[in-house]
Formats: C-alpha cells, structure tokens, sequence
C-alpha cells in the first residue's frame, strides 16, 4: 500500500474524538435487531505497578455487564504487564462476567504456549463459529520474550479457508501487521491473505494505547480499541462494541468505560 509521507507511523488518536466526542457517530445507523453483538477491550496490563488495576478491571466488568445482548468479549491483548503471576489473577476476574469470553495474546502476557493453553484452555491461535454463520479468528502476534511479531500465516490462511463460506468472518490481533501506528510492525503477506477473502468484514487491533479509530488496507476495515488499563494512552479508557443486523451490515463503536460516552462510530 503507498503512502504519502504524513501517513507514516500515523498516530489515530480516534481524529480527535477525545475532544469532540460525536465526530464520527452520526455517520452510524444501529441495527434494530442484531443478530450478533459482542465486544473487544484490550490491554488491561493487570498487575502494572503504580496503576489501579484492580478498580480499573471491577470498572471493565461492570459495564460490560450492563450491556445488553453481548454474545461474547474478546480481551485483545496485554492481558497482564509481564509477571506471569497475575495471569491466573487476571483469568479469576474475567470469570465474573456471565458471558462467554475469549483472550488473544499480547507482548505483555510474557508466558509460554504450553503455559497460556494450560491457562486459558484454548491455543494462543484459535478460531471458533458462533450462530453457525460467524468466524472467528485469534491470532497471536508476540512470545514468551514479548516480541512483535507477524501472525501465523498458515494458520491465518487455514482458518479463513475453513471459513470461506460463513457469512461474516472477524480476526483479532493484538500488534498492527502494517507499520501505519507507532508500534505497528510490516507484514504484507498477512494483509494479502486477509484481503483475499471478501467474507472477512473486520480485524481488531489492540496494542498503541492512544489509538482508536478506522484505518483500511485494500478495502478492509481494520479498527482499535485504544486501551482500558495501563499507563497510558488515550485520555478516555474505553471498549469497542460490535453488531451485526438482520440485513448483514456491521456497525462498531467505540465506549468510554467509565460513563458509557459514545466516542466514535462506523458502518463498516
């Protein structure tokens, strides 16, 4: 994808949603009757010292069980900040929801693939079908040394294969594979595979904390959710939601988490 120059390690602080919060809702239409809706958060750096953990995941919880409808929540990486210790802690607090959720890997879950599985029951490369017409697919993006790394293309490539005739495939990956963020990194082969099924609807991103809009590759929408833990980032902690409606089309928007604020919106 070519370039110009301006766009190059471009930080998407969601066009200044932080500051104009409806910037990008009005061009969103919600559907009436969703056939699916689920939710990304990401990176929640559990157990980071000098930082509120604790209360900021009792928050996170909190509002995701004050939506409606959710089929499920996908945590989008940094589940922890390095120690492996907080990953059983961190699992403990994810059990309170009364939903099904899955975990997607990030440099800061600095614990081995045997350990994550031994954890989390499911492979750090995982795919699964809701409502027998939705894939889904986890890619895991960094090891036990918290490298950035491309994903697994041949598990990419299998999955959306094995998908290819569902209606809606979406794919979660911790680290951009484009070098369009700050803490992206290059991986063109990823992004041809993702653009060469037209059933993939969306991929979601965690990772750069102070990002949380829209870029596209080859028509592809690829979204982030800006973060809910941590340090630092975007100035309002938030979570992404997602549905799809009864005539297929998808609609996203991104949450403030303490308030409910819708930040931004799209129709995808």
């Amino acid at each position: 994808m070519k370039r110009r120059p301006f766009l190059k390690k471009i930080s998407l602080l969601t066009s200044m949603t932080s500051l104009m919060p409806f910037l990008n809702h009005g061009k969103m239409d919600f559907p009436e009757n969703p056939k699916l809706k689920f939710i990304i958060a990401s990176d929640g750096h559990y157990g980071q010292p000098n930082t509120p953990y604790e209360d900021i995941h009792q928050t996170l919880i909190q509002a995701i069980q004050e939506e409606n409808g959710v089929d499920f929540v996908v945590f989008n990486g940094d589940l922890i900040h390095d120690d492996p210790i907080w990953m059983p802690e961190v699992k403990q607090v994810y059990d309170k929801l009364k939903i099904p959720y899955y975990p997607v890997k990030g440099n800061h879950d600095r614990i081995s693939e045997s350990e994550w599985e031994r954890i989390w029951g499911i492979p750090s490369d995982h795919r699964f079908v809701v409502k027998e017409q939705y894939g889904m697919v986890l890619a895991n993006s960094s090891n036990e040394a918290g490298d950035y790394l491309c994903i697994d293309v041949d598990f990419l490539q299998s999955s959306l294969e094995e998908f290819k005739n569902l209606s809606h495939v979406f794919v979660f990956i911790h680290i951009s594979q484009n070098d369009w963020t700050l803490h992206g990194i290059s991986c063109e082969k990823v992004l041809e595979t993702l653009a060469a099924y037209p059933n993939v609807r969306a991929i979601f991103h965690g990772h750069d904390h102070d990002v949380n809009g829209i870029m596209r590759n080859r028509k592809k929408p690829y979204l982030w959710s800006g973060h809910f833990g941590g340090s630092w980032g975007s100035p309002l902690p938030g979570y992404r939601v997602c549905e799809v409606g009864e005539d297929g089309k998808v609609t996203t928007h991104l949450k403030a988490m303490k308030d409910g604020l819708i930040l931004s919106g799209h129709t995808l």
